[in-house]
């Protein structure tokens, strides 16, 4: 069982950022202070001071609870390192979106300095840089792009397709949205607009 103690700690940081998230969806980060964050969660600045240094510390905050709730963020991802691309850990992502779709378009509009948004970049792009690394390892296969840049680009266009869904009522659900970005990702975005190689826009004309 938990101490009481650790009980009020989670309250009182859960009630904190969602004071945060409201308001700044309400009014945009830089226009909110300290002071309103507390009053809308009821709790006193010393108490603020006590768990943040400031708001943009309790920003970076939501993205690493997100972190430390691994499990709930990507609790395949283990699964995903032993077998590959299954899209698995993304509709995890997805799904957890879903459910705390406020929450992401905080961290996904760069709100603040951009640092929340930094770091869930950066923990999303080294889960993929280490599944793309242990795959390539177990197969024998030499990359023909380092793997730095394919985690990169691979977090880039994940980042982008979460941002847009969280942001708009696109029709799509977190399993279709995966399957389309697994299938992207697996062959490739020439196959994806059914064109020919040859055909795509900016392909070499390699005719003699």
């Amino acid at each position: 069982m938990k101490p009481a103690g650790d009980r009020r700690v989670r309250r009182t940081r859960a009630a904190l950022r969602q004071a945060l998230v409201e308001l700044v969806l309400e009014r945009g980060f830089h226009a909110i202070t300290v002071e309103e964050i507390t009053e809308r969660a009821d709790v006193g600045r010393a108490t603020f001071y006590a768990h943040y240094r400031d708001k943009e510390d309790l920003l970076v905050g939501i993205v690493r609870d997100l972190a430390e709730d691994r499990d709930r963020l990507l609790p395949a991802v283990r699964q995903a390192h032993a077998e590959g691309f299954t899209g698995l850990p993304v509709k995890y992502i997805f799904e957890h979106a879903e459910q705390e779709k406020p929450v992401y378009r905080v961290v996904l509009r760069g709100e603040g300095d951009g640092r929340a948004l930094r770091e869930f970049t950066d923990l999303i792009c080294a889960h993929a840089e280490a599944a793309f690394r242990t795959r390539t390892e177990q197969l024998g296969v030499t990359p023909r792009i380092p793997l730095d840049v394919v985690a990169r680009a691979w977090t880039g266009e994940l980042i982008g397709l979460l941002t847009w869904w969280v942001e708009n009522d696109t029709g799509y659900s977190a399993a279709e949205i995966t399957a389309h970005l697994r299938d992207l990702s697996v062959y490739g975005r020439v196959w994806a607009t059914g064109l020919a190689p040859s055909d795509a826009p900016g392909a070499l004309d390699l005719t003699p």
